[in-house]
């Protein structure tokens, strides 16, 4: 199909011309002229608005758009300025109200015009790029009536000394105000910007300059950061009512410089109420507020933070350091979860549970609780003082709840395996002693603590809880298997311990009486017959026995006392009197443990089976003990613990580091040789990184002991130093 072809069309003009009467555009100029003095003399209901633009509408298509425009200009800008001069004339709070009231009306006026030239404001204003009528209306407006020279500074002062007023507690009246401010919005933003913003910005600077300034000399920082939060939402609201939404950011910057930005530091600091005060009177309404406010400017939070976080660990640091707090333990414990307790809420209900205050509390606590060698001690026993009493009568719910504060001290602690080696102690004693509230809560905590530390941490635990359950099967059997032989002998209960799994005790040795011994023997003979290739070593330390005593007057009572104390005790069936040294020779127990001993059955008021001579606290080698006949107590069973302190002494303490330190050897070796393996060849300093990083969840191994490992694994040619570089190590396989 062929292409069609193209035709151009062309309209031609009339050959005949129209010929138009020489002054018809002067006359309807005036026509128009007229109606727009009268539409601005409130005269406007007589005229005829479709005959104005018909002729407005000719005088475009006459091609006198030019006179017309000219026109419109000339006459907005005489009546404008007769509307100027009856501004000015107004005086005081009315200069205002005129202005509104001459605006609206131009406004109206305005709309009129437009619609009379409509026809020019679509045609012949956009083809020769002049202003349309609505928009030069405003600019006539602002140029001749805003920026008159004596109406353009007024006007400003005017709408300062109100909104000053209304900062002075005075009622204004804010419907006049949000007129005019929109009237100065309407002429454009630049307008409202520079004839009223910058100016408003820059007053209300040197205002709260000054405000914050008597503030701060007579006002405490509670009251000082309420005086600050109410001008801020004060400021919110006076742009709400009647400012440019787009002046709240600069203004709320200008409060927030002046009142919070200038006296940051002078008010976290202030003297008996800043931030330390408001912490240590738990003022969460206070400490909220200064939150709120210190958040909206730069390095606001970062002064609050490190204040609170300098306070902290100087609290703690006191706390932990403090001699008469060392005293006891589970109250040394307790003052350190009190302590945690007290931020967690400060920050949970002022801090808006802030994630970096959480961070620097943690930090905190991690280093002032390291500050103190016996921290991992003290948590132990603390745990142990709960799991023995503290938790009896108390609530599953709650006993997870103390649990877990546990558990968040355990996390601080850089040397776990310390905490391990006291607590694997403690839990042995209570369940020896069948002394633990509940095994619950007990299996409890080891899950907790597999679950932070894993399995390795706490298998030698469970294989604890696996021996207790497995010696009454054993005891079972025995009884089963030999209980008639064993006629009216002293009933035995034994727990068999893995080595392994329970704390090492150096088996101490002990002459037990004939009667309990026979028990044993038999005991160990059945145990030996049902076990092949085990031995048994007795753990006399760590018994106890209930003893059937009779008192002068046949008293009869029943004692509940450490294998020990029954040693000593059943050497009195045949005498009344004994010397200490009688004693040790007939027990053989080790001098300090009879010490002790001695002391629980002889000094202790209430619990004095024994008498001494010379009366005293201490046991002396050359003190002699009698029975104690005139023994009374209104229980029939008496409880005689043994004198030991709750907390080691530096002795023991020193020995229980050094088995730690021990213990340690290998694992840093193991860490070494896991990661040369991996790496095949590592310098000196990468190294001690990569162990300190593997071992950091137990311990934080030191750097010197370290480099002792390395050298020790060198001698056994597990590495090899390089021959050229000596920082550097070889692994050989």
């Amino acid at each position: 199909m062929s292409a069609q072809k193209k035709r151009n069309f062309q309209i031609e003009a009339f050959k005949h011309r129209v010929v138009v009467d020489p002054k018809y555009a002067e006359k309807t100029w005036k026509i128009l002229e007229h109606a727009i003095h009268e539409i601005y003399n409130h005269n406007a209901s007589g005229l005829s608005f479709e005959e104005l633009y018909r002729n407005a509408y000719n005088m475009v298509l006459h091609k006198f758009g030019e006179k017309l425009y000219s026109g419109l200009v000339t006459t907005m800008t005489y009546h404008l300025k007769e509307i100027s001069k009856s501004i000015e004339a107004a005086q005081g709070e009315l200069f205002l109200e005129e202005l509104n009231r001459k605006w609206a009306e131009h406004n109206k006026a305005l709309q009129m015009i437009r619609d009379i030239l409509m026809y020019m404001d679509r045609t012949f204003i956009p083809s020769t790029h002049k202003t349309p009528v609505h928009e030069l209306g405003l600019n006539l407006w602002r140029d001749v009536v805003i920026h008159s020279s004596k109406t353009q500074a007024r006007l400003l002062d005017t709408l300062l000394e109100l909104v000053h007023r209304e900062r002075s507690g005075e009622v204004i009246n804010r419907g006049l105000m949000r007129n005019i401010i929109k009237m100065l919005m309407d002429l454009g933003s630049s307008v409202y910007q520079d004839d009223f913003e910058k100016h408003f910005l820059e007053v209300s600077a040197d205002f709260y300059r000054c405000e914050s300034q008597e503030f701060i000399e007579s006002c405490d920082c509670g009251n000082y950061l309420k005086k600050a939060e109410r001008r801020l939402m004060e400021e919110m609201e006076r742009v709400s009512h009647y400012l440019d939404a787009r002046s709240e950011a600069k203004i709320t910057n200008v409060v927030e410089k002046e009142m919070i930005e200038s006296h940051m530091n002078r008010l976290v600091h202030m003297e008996s109420s800043g931030l330390v005060n408001m912490l240590v009177d738990d003022k969460y309404d206070d400490l909220g507020r200064m939150y709120s406010l210190f958040r909206r400017v730069q390095n606001g939070l970062v002064i609050v933070r490190d204040v609170m976080t300098a306070y902290i660990r100087d609290t703690g640091k006191q706390l932990v350091t403090d001699p008469e707090r060392l005293r006891d333990p589970v109250d040394f414990v307790q003052r350190l979860l009190d302590l945690k307790d007290k931020y967690d809420k400060v920050i949970n209900l002022a801090f808006n549970n802030d994630k970096t205050f959480q961070n620097a509390l943690n930090s905190s606590f991690e280093y002032f609780i390291n500050l103190n060698a016996r921290s991992p001690e003290f948590i132990s026993l603390f745990v142990d003082d709960k799991l023995r009493k503290g938790l009896r009568g108390v609530s599953e719910e709650d006993v997870e709840v103390v649990l877990d504060k546990v558990m968040m001290l355990f996390r601080y602690l850089q040397e776990k395996d310390v905490f391990e080696k006291y607590y694997k102690q403690h839990l042995a004693k209570r369940l020896l002693s069948g002394k633990t509230v509940s095994d619950d809560a007990e299996r409890s905590l080891i899950v907790k603590l597999k679950t932070e530390c894993g399995y390795q941490f706490t298998s030698k635990l469970e294989g604890m809880f696996t021996d207790m359950k497995t010696s009454q099967d054993t005891m079972h059997g025995f009884y089963s298997a030999v209980g008639h032989q064993l006629g009216d002998s002293p009933t035995l209960a034994v727990q068999v311990l893995t080595t392994g799994s329970w704390p090492t005790q150096p088996s101490a040795t002990c002459n037990l009486p004939a009667e309990i011994f026979w028990v044993c023997e038999k005991f160990k003979s059945y145990y030996l017959g049902t076990h092949t290739g085990r031995r048994l070593s007795w753990q006399t330390n760590m018994g106890t026995a209930d003893l059937k005593t009779t008192f002068g007057k046949g008293q009869k009572h029943e004692l509940n006392v450490s294998t020990y104390q029954m040693c000593v005790l059943m050497l009195f069936n045949n005498t009344d009197r004994l010397t200490y040294k009688e004693i040790e020779q007939a027990t053989e127990i080790p001098a300090s443990d009879l010490k002790r001993c001695l002391q629980s059955l002889a000094c202790v008021k209430g619990k004095n089976v024994l008498r001494k001579e010379p009366m005293s606290k201490d046991i002396a080698e050359d003190d002699a003990f009698f029975f104690n006949d005139k023994f009374t107590s209104k229980f029939f069973k008496v409880k005689i613990g043994t004198v030991v302190a709750q907390r080691e002494s530096e002795p023991e303490n020193q020995e229980t580091r050094q088995r730690v330190e021990e213990d340690r050897k290998p694992q840093i070796e193991a860490a070494i040789v896991r990661i040369m393996k991996s790496r095949r060849v590592l310098d000196h300093n990468n190294i001690v990184a990569e162990v300190t990083k593997q071992l950091q969840a137990r311990f934080l191994p030191n750097p010197v002991v370290i480099k002792k490992r390395i050298e020790s694994l060198i001698e056994r040619e597990f590495l090899e130093r390089d021959k050229t570089d000596r920082k550097l190590y070889r692994y050989l396989a």
